[in-house]
């Protein structure tokens, strides 16, 4: 099955019967969202709009890409060069100027407008650059396309300079590469330890002892003023007053949803595009989903962008049931969670780990092992939070009792004495709910 689009002057038609859903960006949520459309609607035609050349493909198979474990077609998200054509998806690229939600288009940066019935807005988000001197350098790259990874494969061999500024969740993951590529890394973060918006400070202080005990220079607290020089002797400069030499510099000092071109659309924005429980932005016909959606949030924290892989892919599968039958899927809120492997260090983080107000915390320190367990609960003796490092065996043990939003106040004693005994909790929530 193959539905056609016809250009007519400088618009491109459809051509076949059934209703017409438009996906608007080709990652994990665009994806899973047009797959689950065909399964719900068989007659449907289907838009797959890349805002990137090629394949859509994984920014999380980068790194791998990187040490050379996968080659460019290892990074795809569907491996069959049939998929798209079997399903009868049918995949452009070009990239959106503006949507016309008025009067259901979208109309392309060279002019060319799409028509639909229903439109998912799946377009991701964008790396930001820190307002520093001498970011436009030649030397001075991201890594968050194809293209910024080939930059980096030919800028570096064993022994490169490299700076790479930024030490969050994106940060750590070049990281891992980087040092398996074998080059001189020194890592500059601005906030009071790696991974600040994962990591407490004991987990931080466990993370940066362990890179650092593997040869990578780590800098936390410390500012970049600016960068100096051309391509393959550059210089950044510190607020320190200390100037690292680079062969290459590698900027991971954030995101932000891609929402820019909804100016003027009428679709409501903030961090990203809001979205109600089902997908739902402000104007009719118009869905939202992935690292753009700004949603429901399971612990009840407002409409919140968490741009993780996990949601984005829960977030297109919902979208496309909506999509079809309005009011069909609810969807119950995001859960902020992140587990990241550093050069063998897992760490992972779920929901709010944060304490203060009502909320109290358990730990359990063990840094000669590498092992630190935090839990953090609200007054109602609910699971809020959680950061282990080295409980590999926690994951989805912590997952399952943070979602299950059940109160642990009969299991508490236990676990003030020890804990690990998370699964045994776990457990007995279950039969709980049976």
């Amino acid at each position: 099955m193959a539905f056609l689009h016809q250009k007519r002057g400088n618009d491109w038609v459809s051509e076949g019967g059934g209703m017409h859903h438009l996906l608007v960006g080709a990652g994990p949520a665009g994806v899973t969202a047009g797959e689950t459309l065909r399964r719900l609607d068989p007659d449907a035609q289907i838009t797959l709009l890349c805002g990137e050349p090629g394949d859509p493909y994984a920014r999380m198979a980068i790194p791998y890409m990187l040490v050379g474990h996968i080659g460019e077609q290892g990074t795809r998200l569907r491996k069959a060069e049939t998929h798209w054509e079997a399903l009868g998806i049918d995949v452009r690229h070009g990239r959106v100027h503006h949507v016309a939600a008025d009067s259901d288009e979208v109309v392309l940066e060279d002019g060319a407008r799409i028509a639909f019935d229903r439109l998912l807005l799946a377009t991701g988000a964008h790396p930001v650059r820190p307002p520093v001197t001498g970011m436009d350098l030649p030397g001075v790259v991201s890594c968050w396309t194809l293209e910024d990874a080939r930059a980096i494969v030919a800028g570096t061999a064993p022994g490169s300079q490299v700076v790479l500024m930024g030490a969050g969740f994106i940060g750590c993951i070049i990281l891992e590469a980087l040092v398996e590529r074998g080059v001189d890394l020194t890592v500059v973060e601005q906030g009071p330890r790696m991974v600040p918006r994962m990591l407490d400070e004991t987990a931080g202080r466990m993370l940066q002892a362990h890179c650092e005990a593997r040869g990578v220079r780590v800098l936390v607290a410390t500012r970049v003023e600016s960068v100096s020089g051309s391509h393959g002797r550059l210089s950044v400069h510190t607020a320190a007053g200390e100037a690292l030499s680079a062969d290459l510099v590698i900027t991971a000092t954030g995101v932000r949803s891609n929402i820019g071109f909804l100016e003027g659309s009428g679709i409501d924005c903030e961090q990203g595009v809001l979205v109600d429980e089902f997908l739902h932005s402000s104007r009719a016909h118009v869905f939202a989903a992935g690292d753009v959606a700004q949603g429901p949030d399971l612990l009840g924290q407002g409409r919140q962008v968490h741009a993780i892989q996990p949601t984005a892919v829960e977030h297109g599968r919902i979208a496309a049931h909506n999509m079809v039958r309005a009011g069909s899927v609810r969807y119950q809120g995001s859960l902020n969670m992140n587990v990241l492997d550093t050069l063998g260090l897992i760490s992972v983080s779920f929901g709010e780990w944060g304490e203060g107000g009502d909320c109290s915390a358990l730990q359990l320190e063990n840094p000669e092992a590498g092992r630190y367990l935090k839990l953090v609960f609200d007054a109602q003796d609910r699971l809020r939070g959680a950061i282990a490092v080295g409980h590999t065996e926690k994951v989805g043990v912590l997952r399952g009792l943070i979602q299950s939003r059940r109160s642990l106040k009969v299991w508490r004693d236990r676990l003030e004495q020890n804990p690990t005994q998370l699964s045994e909790v776990y457990l007995g929530v279950v039969e709980g709910l049976a």
